[in-house]
Formats: structure tokens, sequence, C-alpha cells
């Protein structure tokens, strides 16, 4: 009986360690997330000032963990144990349910690769004019170049990129810290007081119309269906408590990284100064390196949005390719196998390689992408589907009741009903 007892308590052990696996796997979440939505982040949430940013900090974490721990959730309730997403909700709710979530799936992250392609080339065209005093490159040339080198690398290899992208997320994390610390004597106290707080009208509205922005932002989605996974592989029954361990620490990382900087940013410019960064299309750190007369911000935070950029856009450009993959070998099968599988990965690349480009060059609103493209489908599948699917699948009855359900069908809702108010 002893014996026996022992066994249970090193299984409960077990189940709720925290294991140098689970912080690799924490360590992509963050890494997934860390790219172009925290860049421009300050900027849409510190145009009306600091006071709203205290809103946005208590609610973006629950937002973040409970929404994510929910889609892992929602992969790990299927019977199959090596189904991604798209075969769970072709498993619970049909095919044709099946092919439209994989097609939202896919509009969820396409966005995002457009949005880096732009990104980066604004990043690196005011780097070279700004910084090192060169030429103005011709966008076309520049913007095709870049695009070509990030899709370069996802060439080359898949498990090169994956060890690259692994490698980035240190230096990040330090860099983050670093230059959050250093715009601390630059803050303005004058943000902090209480005559310049705006009303709770005011308030409320600021709050809401970055909420398309956090969810942008700190969403790693596309590399929770690979982490729960893993944790099947890896852990089976005890899977989903370790798939929340960790997310849960992937959120609390970002929460208290990502808002540092946020703050910090914030902290150190003028509402007026962060509708110019708005107004040129440039990543929050571009824009420090062009207002501070300083070698560290000038080179650093440049370098940092680069980095940034170039790491995120691995892990969304597969969930993109794969996602558009799935849409058409679901919709056009017969088409696929008469072209072959090479032929269809050449031209799922090309496809990719000339609309990224294009848009790069075009060189739309970045924020405006943001908020109008890429937030709202990722609400959709992130905050939305998991709630659905807890009201209608067996597997996932169990986690209907929580308060913290009826929180993200709110949020999501939010989400996407700020994107309408575009339109108006």
């Amino acid at each position: 009986m002893s014996n026996e007892t022992v066994t249970l308590s090193e299984q409960k052990e077990n189940k709720q360690s925290y294991t140098k696996q689970d912080l690799t796997w924490s360590l992509s979440m963050f890494g997934t997330a860390v790219g172009a939505g925290i860049l421009f982040l300050p900027i849409r949430a510190g145009l009306e000032g600091f006071w709203p940013l205290i809103l946005i900090a208590a609610l973006v974490g629950p937002m973040t963990y409970f929404a994510h721990r929910a889609l892992a959730r929602f992969v790990l309730s299927s019977k199959r144990a090596d189904a991604d997403i798209t075969d769970v909700v072709e498993e619970h709710f049909g095919k044709t349910a099946g092919l439209i979530i994989t097609f939202l799936y896919f509009f969820a992250i396409y966005p995002i690769v457009l949005i880096y392609g732009a990104a980066i080339t604004n990043t690196i065209d005011s780097f070279i004019v700004n910084q090192l005093g060169g030429p103005e490159i011709p966008r076309w040339l520049l913007s095709g170049a870049l695009v070509a080198m990030m899709m370069g690398v996802m060439i080359l290899g898949r498990r090169l990129m994956l060890i690259a992208t692994e490698l980035l997320v240190y230096p990040l994390v330090l860099i983050l810290i670093g230059m959050s610390l250093y715009l601390v004597p630059h803050w303005s106290m004058e943000a902090m007081s209480l005559s310049q707080m705006p009303s709770i009208g005011a308030l409320l509205m600021v709050v809401y119309l970055t909420i398309p922005m956090l969810v942008f932002s700190f969403n790693h989605s596309p590399a929770v269906s690979s982490m729960a996974l893993a944790q099947r592989e890896e852990y089976g029954e005890n899977a989903v408590a370790h798939s929340d361990m960790i997310l849960k620490r992937a959120s609390f990382m970002l929460l208290g990284f990502v808002m540092l900087f946020v703050f910090s940013c914030v902290l150190a410019l003028s509402p007026e100064q962060l509708a110019e960064a708005k107004t040129q299309n440039l990543p929050i750190l571009s824009y420090l390196a062009n207002e501070f007369d300083n070698p560290f911000i000038s080179f650093l935070g440049p370098l940092v949005a680069f980095l940034a950029i170039f790491s995120s856009f691995f892990g969304h450009y597969l969930g993109a390719k794969e996602g558009l993959a799935g849409v058409i070998k679901k919709s056009a099968p017969t088409a696929v196998a008469n072209m072959g599988e090479k032929n269809f990965n050449t031209a799922l690349v090309a496809f990719f390689f000339l609309s990224v480009w294009g848009i790069a060059y075009l060189n739309p609103s970045v924020l405006g992408m943001i908020e109008s493209l890429g937030a709202p489908f990722i609400a959709a599948i992130l905050f939305l589907m998991p709630m659905y699917a807890i009201k209608k699948v067996p597997a996932m009855k169990k986690y209907d009741g929580a308060l913290s359900n009826i929180f993200i069908i709110v949020m999501g809702v939010l989400a996407i009903s700020s994107m309408m108010t575009g339109f108006f």
C-alpha cells in the first residue's frame, strides 16, 4: 500500500514539475510572439499617454494565457495523437467546417507575414539612411533582396531555421531588458502626473482600440499546436497540465519583458513623437534610433528590430504556408496530385515571395494592417473557436463554466468589433 502511495505521489510530482524541456518550449512561445507587433505596440498603446497602459497591462496577461491555454486544450481534445489544429477542427466539426477554419487559420497568419515584409524593409531603409549615412536604395530592390533573404533561410533547411530562431530568443530577451532600462533616465515624470489622466470615456476608448494590437502582439498561436502535440507525445494524459505550465510561464515572460519595454518607450517619448513614428511607419526602435543622438540606441535599436522581425517571420511563414497548403489540398486534391508535391511546393514559395515583396514595396500602414487584417482573424481562431468548442464538443465540456471563458469571449468580440470601427 505504501509503495502504491509513493508511486502516486511520484506521478503527481512528475505531472506538476517544470522541466528544462518545458522551459525551452516557453522560450519558443516567447520567440514566436516577439516580432513586429511588439515593436509597434508602444506606438498604438502610448498615443494617449501613460495612464491607459495601466489598464492595458492588467488585461493583457489573462488575455494571453487563457486564450492560448484554451487553444492548446482544444488541440489535445482529439482522439488522434498526431492531429494538428486543422485535423482537430475537422474531427469535431466535419470536413466543411474544417476547410473553413483552415482558411481562417491561414488568414490569421498570412497578414503577419505580409506585415513583416514591409516592417523589415522600413527598418533597414531607415538604418542605412539615418545611421549609416548611406544612399536610399530603390525600394523595389531593397524589399526584394530582404524578402528573398528571409525566405532563403527557410529554403536552406527547416531544422537550421529552428535552431537559429531559438538562439535569437536569448539575446532578444537581454537586449529588450537593456533597452528598457537604458531609457529610464529619459522618462518624463510629467506623463505620470494625475493631471494628465484622460477621462474615463477616453481611457476606455483607448484601451478598446488597443485590444486588436494586444491580440496581435502577444499572439504565439502558430507554435501552440506543435507544442501541445509534443507534450502529448512526452507526457500522455498529463499533456494538458504541462502545456498549461508552459503557456503560463510564457505569458508571464511576455507580460514582464514586453510591458516593461512598452512603459519605458512611452515614458521616454511624448504622444506627439509617437504619432510621428506612426506617420513614418517605423518600428519604435528605429524611431528611437533617429531621435536619440547615442551610438547605443542608434545601432542596437535597429538591430533588435531586425532580429525580432527576422526570428518571428520564420514561425509565421511556416504556419501560413501549411495553412494555405491545407486549404488547397482539401478543396482541390486532384489538382495538387496532378502538379506533384515538388511543383506544388515551388508554387507556394513563389506565391509567398511575390505577395510579400509586393506589400513590402507598396508600404501600407503596418498598424493599419495589424488592426484591420491580422488581429480580427487571430481573435476568431484563438479567442472564439475554442470557446465554441467548449460548448459543443463532448471532450471539451469539462472546461465549461469557468469565468475565464466569459472573459475570453468578451475580449475576442471586442477585438473584432474594434476593427469594424475603422470602416466607419
